[in-house]
């Protein structure tokens, strides 16, 4: 059929796409390559991590046992040693996790970042498109992942746990250093199990996000075709197009104007003009401009007849927010609809 999206996205849309953060990534793929990687650098830091632990807090109960040993300097310069032992003995982890993070990031989104995501979107604060997340196929998704994502770890933990219990009664009246030892060994072997089981979920994760987005930038076969002629003309003529689209664009804008019921200015750099039916749910806006647009259209609404207000804050509200041809939004139909009962209430003491 007509308009059906069957075609893949072109480079085009992708570049577009990817402007917009339409991009395929794994929150789940992102923490389950920095768990494995943390885990990785443990097991080759771990030992000087835990001496230097020992020794600060060894350190701090000789300070609470003899406080008089504290030189001149004070308890601030001791704690600020200490800390900034434990940190250079805590940095390898650190490090390690944000360049894993980083590069897992890089390789799902490409190292092209946009500063345009970052813009507010009104749209992704909506509660109404936060219900459909939710409630939609993929908050479905998402809370069957976390389900899986519960019972693989529980699973893994259980596989590892359970058949060393006896050599895990068996450790009752060992020495604390090699209680230490045998307890840190048991609970890595857990935690690498559970990071690979979570890998694989985020791998799992991953191309279901890659599945969503290649079907949401799917284009129809007119769209392909449009984007192809477009791509085969040259820049001069490209332009020219533009300029003829904008002017027949606002030619049709422009002969709109006279059945306005009202034209809102700031007063004279923006104009934007609304018709209401009672048809409608809502006033429509029919025009708007700024500058020498605004001018024409307040030119052709002065020959109409159709009522000129001045309301600043309303028209650059209504110009920066609703295009030609929209209904306007339901947070501005009290501002809107006490200016055309202005208007009307005018209109009728004159017809009197």
């Amino acid at each position: 059929m007509a308009g059906d999206k069957t075609e893949k996205a072109t480079p085009k849309r992708r570049d577009e796409g990817r402007k917009k953060g339409q991009v395929a990534r794994s929150a789940d793929l992102n923490g389950a390559v920095v768990l494995l990687a943390a885990l990785f650098v443990l097991s080759a830091t771990g030992p000087n991590l835990i001496e230097v632990l020992q020794t600060a807090m060894r350190d701090v109960f000789l300070l609470i046992s003899t406080p008089e040993i504290v030189d001149h300097r004070g308890v601030g310069a001791v704690a600020a040693a200490q800390t900034k032992a434990v940190g250079l003995a805590c940095a390898p982890v650190i490090l390690v996790c944000v360049v894993a993070g980083t590069l897992i990031n890089v390789a799902q989104v490409g190292g092209k970042p946009r500063a345009t995501i970052l813009k507010p979107d009104p749209k992704r604060m909506s509660p109404l498109q936060g219900a459909k997340n939710v409630f939609g196929p993929n908050g479905l998704f998402e809370g069957g992942k976390s389900v899986i994502k519960m019972l693989a770890v529980g699973a893994v933990a259980a596989l590892a746990v359970l058949p060393k219990l006896d050599e895990l009664a068996a450790l009752v009246g060992m020495p604390p250093r090699q209680l230490m030892a045998e307890l840190a060994s048991t609970v890595y072997a857990i935690a690498v199990r559970a990071g690979v089981a979570y890998l694989v979920i985020g791998a799992i994760d991953y191309a279901w996000q890659r599945y969503r987005t290649e079907k949401s930038m799917k284009m129809d076969k007119q769209s392909v075709k449009d984007e192809h002629k477009q791509n085969d003309l040259p820049a001069e003529v490209k332009g020219a197009i533009r300029r003829r689209q904008i002017m027949a664009a606002r030619a049709r804008m422009m002969a709109d104007v006279p059945q306005a019921d009202v034209v809102v200015t700031n007063p004279t750099h923006y104009a934007v003009a609304l018709r209401y039916d009672a048809d409608t749910s809502a006033p429509e806006v029919v025009a708007k401009g700024v500058d020498l647009v605004a001018k024409r259209i307040r030119e052709i609404a002065g020959s109409a007849g159709v009522p000129i207000v001045p309301d600043p804050p309303l028209a650059r509200s209504l110009h920066a927010s609703v295009e030609v041809g929209q209904l306007i939004p339901e947070e501005m139909f009290q501002a809107v609809a006490q200016l055309l009962a202005f208007v009307y209430r005018t209109a009728g003491r004159r017809v009197a």
